[in-house]
């Protein structure tokens, strides 16, 4: 299995977009189903759309560049919560001004971490405030086939929040492949989306900002959030948290070695991608 290691100044030419409603539930544990009731989908349990969280050289906030290895910037922002997600590193084809092609390399821990206000504006809003918005782990890994034999289905989802010494779990844990769309079927999604998707609701009209992708490097896709624990569904994050995010062979290590590595044992987590931040 082949590592890759993230860095951040080469992420800096990518363009970031995340995935809406992607697991069963989640919009609602995250009190936005009612905003996104406009959105009619094709099947019922299809992801309702794509969001931008960061676009180089945009002349709004998605131009500032949110993502960070280390910790999230609480920004004094009331109900911020954790968005445990599995983060693909993708090459693409952009032709006539479509996009024809997306490539998923690399995969690992991200975290789209979210502001819960509801106020009626868009998605993308709640999801960039400037450098720590997001998180993203060290080390990412090798996609050997983006198709349901390849090495992602054995993967799962973890995610904890570390509060006055106690350890919790935040997220339910889940496999990849529980993901509504996933594989050949979220990318053939994605790719119509990025074509066609248009303003309505929470979400925005995708084709311009795709107009100058070629100048840039990829696309980094966080491929939605995992559902709730009770502790997760009515605590918003607080300064000095401990965040984990675990994506992680479930085949290879057990749950117990994940707990062993937050206890600080010496684990080796050779089949896995780790995010460690702490909210500052």
């Amino acid at each position: 299995m082949n590592r890759h290691n993230i860095k951040l100044d080469e992420l800096k030419d990518y363009l970031g977009f995340g995935v809406a409603g992607n697991f069963a539930n989640h919009l609602g544990e995250a009190g936005e189903a009612d905003e996104f009731s406009v959105i009619k989908t094709d099947e019922k349990d299809a992801p309702k759309g794509l969001f931008p969280f960061y676009i180089p050289n945009h002349d709004s906030f998605l131009a500032q560049f949110p993502i960070c290895t280390d910790e999230i910037n609480h920004n004094d922002i009331e109900h911020l919560q954790v968005e445990a997600e599995v983060g693909l590193i993708c090459d693409f084809v952009y032709e006539n001004d479509k996009l024809v092609d997306l490539k998923p390399k690399y995969f690992g821990a991200f975290n789209d971490c979210s502001n819960r206000i509801q106020d009626g504006n868009k998605l993308s809003t709640k999801k960039n405030w400037g450098k720590g918005s997001k998180g993203i782990a060290h080390d990412f890994i090798e996609i050997d086939s983006f198709e349901e034999d390849g090495i992602l289905n054995k993967f799962h989802i973890a995610s904890f929040i570390r509060r006055d010494g106690i350890l919790r779990d935040y997220g339910t844990v889940s496999a990849v492949r529980s993901y509504s769309y996933f594989f050949n079927q979220l990318k053939t999604w994605m790719i119509d989306k990025f074509n066609t998707q248009e303003d309505l609701g929470p979400l925005e009209e995708l084709p311009p900002f795709l107009k100058d992708i070629n100048k840039h490097k990829g696309l980094l896709i966080a491929a939605g959030a995992t559902a709730y624990t009770e502790f997760g569904k009515h605590h918003f994050l607080e300064k000095g948290d401990e965040i984990f995010i675990y994506v992680y062979n479930a085949h290879f290590h057990s749950f117990e070695d994940i707990m062993q590595d937050m206890a600080g044992s010496d684990v080796f987590l050779s089949q896995c991608s780790k995010l460690h931040q702490i909210v500052k």
